[in-house]
């Protein structure tokens, strides 16, 4: 039985980097050390400087502090200091890096969301606590001991930042695929987010074939590349299109990453939006869901697909705070006879933790 007692009595980072004696640097810029920024000035955390990487590094400033190598603070300090990470790590060689850093100093990923809008909720104590009849309706709704684990340590590392709990349920694509959903080469697949087909590859990979396959992916140059990599394949269908709770035109930010974001100002373009029920009359076998924080919409609008057809389904639970206990609670709803299981890939912080739901 888990007990909000269990989580109470480890140490907030925010709390920590607020009242610890040593000073505090941010590790890494761009947009995640934008977000500490702000949420160190309203938590009142005072910030000693900012470093990057060697290769990063160019004698240049950002938003108002010289960027330093991190054997400059260690040559100039005669004491230690506590490092907050900016930055995600998902290739194995930044995160032994990491690893490295944390064997030396004080380092943790205080919990900033993917997300960060106006309506943004960051992970704290007094947001596990007004939350915790979740994560224990969550906690008995889990199918097996490894997804309890995880829930356990990624609650734990999202309150402390401290990257040990992490790295003690990493699990792989590979064991996720084998142990949990199985492929065949007769599903009807959808891939809602599909970037420039990585997904589509690695389900290509594991399944052997298919049936059909159903991608969508709002992004223009990322569309572009999933065309040119799928678009000959037979029975594959590209949507240029966000997956959506309704049919209307949504406006996202330009550019091509990953993380084009649905907004209202600056500049946008308007893309169509779809219902992935729309785009499956007959059903499907298998979804995968990684929409940049759109998840709960995607899903509204797959509700009688997953009513009717039961996919297995891959939904990442990562990219708003408020993911992790909300999304798997609304697919029991929406099916009760679900299976869930959760698995963290490797990555630093809790990026890459997916929801599965099989029956």
């Amino acid at each position: 039985m888990m007990n909000f007692s269990d989580f109470a009595s480890l140490p907030e980072s925010w709390d920590y980097l607020r009242n610890t004696s040593l000073p505090v640097f941010i590790y890494g810029m761009g947009d995640g050390c934008l977000k500490l920024l702000r949420e160190f000035a309203r938590r009142g955390i005072p910030v000693a400087g900012i470093f990057a990487s060697d290769e990063f590094v160019r004698g240049h400033d950002f938003a108002g502090y010289r960027v330093h190598r991190l054997s400059e603070i260690e040559s100039a300090l005669d004491g230690d200091f506590v490092i907050a990470v900016a930055f995600a790590a998902g290739y194995p060689a930044l995160r032994e890096k990491l690893d490295g850093i944390a064997a030396r100093h004080k380092l943790l990923f205080p919990a900033t969301p993917v997300v960060y809008e106006d309506d943004f909720t960051v992970f704290d104590r007094a947001y596990l606590q007004k939350n915790f009849d979740s994560v224990i309706r969550l906690n008995e709704l889990l199918a097996d001991e490894q997804s309890r684990c995880v829930l356990q340590n990624v609650l734990a590392f999202q309150m402390t930042g401290e990257i040990s709990y992490l790295r003690a349920v990493f699990t792989t694509p590979e064991e996720a695929y084998h142990d949990i959903i199985q492929p065949s080469q007769n599903e009807i697949y959808g891939d809602f987010g599909a970037y420039t087909g990585d997904t589509i590859a690695e389900f290509l990979h594991f399944a052997g074939g298919y049936r059909q396959i159903h991608a969508m992916e709002p992004n223009e140059r990322n569309f572009r590349k999933l065309t040119a990599a799928y678009g000959d394949r037979p029975a594959i269908f590209l949507h240029q299109a966000a997956a959506w709770q309704e049919n209307t035109l949504l406006h996202f930010s330009k550019g091509g990453g990953r993380q084009a974001k649905i907004t209202a100002s600056g500049k946008t373009v308007a893309v169509p939006a779809k219902k992935p029920d729309d785009l499956l009359p007959n059903g499907a076998t298998y979804l995968k869901y990684d929409v940049e924080g759109a998840e709960r919409q995607a899903l509204a609008g797959s509700a009688r697909t997953i009513a009717r057809y039961a996919p297995k389904l891959c939904v990442s639970l990562y990219h708003r705070t408020e993911d992790l206990l909300e999304l798997p609670l609304l697919i029991h709803n929406m099916n009760p006879s679900y299976r869930l299981y959760l698995r963290q890939y490797p990555y630093y912080p809790a990026w890459d933790l997916n929801l599965f739901a099989i029956r």
